[in-house]
């Protein structure tokens, strides 16, 4: 694999930000119980053939964050070696969050993905977007 530059790393990064949550609960709802942290990475690391795509400690503050906006529940549970774990699971409303998410996802992944096979800019004549400005910026509701 080539040496990544900057560019790409922010480029990952900025892609995380915006991912991790959407992971986050699709391995929570396919899990089908409560998990504690690092067995929710262990989970994600599990389906990312490549291996892990963002940081192991990046998950904590995005599981916090679903669970202050009420799409994760909680509870914390003494464990017999370590500090206690916390224990996440998704609920009703991080469910529907899901189905949502996952189908801005798809209709997101279809517009870049034909954004790059036109090989020019969406919008831009000869590509998906109908020969709009390329400021048009409109994927499918």
């Amino acid at each position: 694999m080539p040496v990544e530059t900057d560019y790409t790393r922010k480029f990952r990064k900025e892609l995380m930000a915006g991912l991790s949550s959407l992971v986050l609960l699709a391995v929570l709802a396919r899990a089908g119980r409560e998990m504690y942290g690092y067995e929710i990475a262990k989970a994600v690391k599990a389906e990312g053939e490549g291996g892990l795509i963002f940081k192991q400690g990046a998950i904590y503050p995005v599981l916090r964050s679903l669970h202050a906006t009420g799409l994760l529940e909680s509870r914390v549970e003494a464990s017999a070696f370590g500090p206690p774990r916390r224990y996440y699971n998704i609920t009703d409303d991080g469910r529907r969050a899901l189905a949502e998410w996952q189908y801005a996802w798809r209709d997101m992944r279809e517009f870049v993905d034909d954004a790059l096979k036109a090989g020019g800019t969406p919008g831009a004549a000869g590509g998906s977007g109908g020969g709009g400005t390329g400021n048009d910026f409109r994927p499918s509701a």
